[in-house]
């Protein structure tokens, strides 16, 4: 298998994993879909390229909500897990090719 193809692959299946409704969020995931969506902003993907810019703005916001949650809160995500779903969900919306 082409080494790109598995990467986007073992991506896209840890995308899906963390954004799950019954998966339970660590610090670590958290940290890894801000990377992921740093890293897409900075590759100028083109899959964020067809958003509107209302919608990269939707994006920006909610990519700071995480963040901000991120650096104030000391312990789990326990009981806002549904709510920093969502925020990711919106943060990382567009960045992944539908299957």
């Amino acid at each position: 298998m082409n080494p790109t193809v598995a990467y986007q692959n073992r991506t896209k299946g840890k995308l899906e994993q963390i954004l799950h409704p019954s998966y339970t969020l660590c610090k670590e995931d958290v940290v890894w879909i801000l990377e992921f969506i740093k890293k897409k902003v900075a590759e100028e993907d083109p899959l964020m390229q067809g958003l509107t810019q209302p919608r990269l703005l939707r994006n920006f916001r909610y990519f700071a909500e995480v963040s901000l949650m991120l650096i104030h809160r000391r312990n789990g995500f326990d009981q806002e897990a549904d709510r920093l779903k969502m925020w990711l969900r919106e943060a990382a919306y567009g960045l992944q090719e539908e299957a």
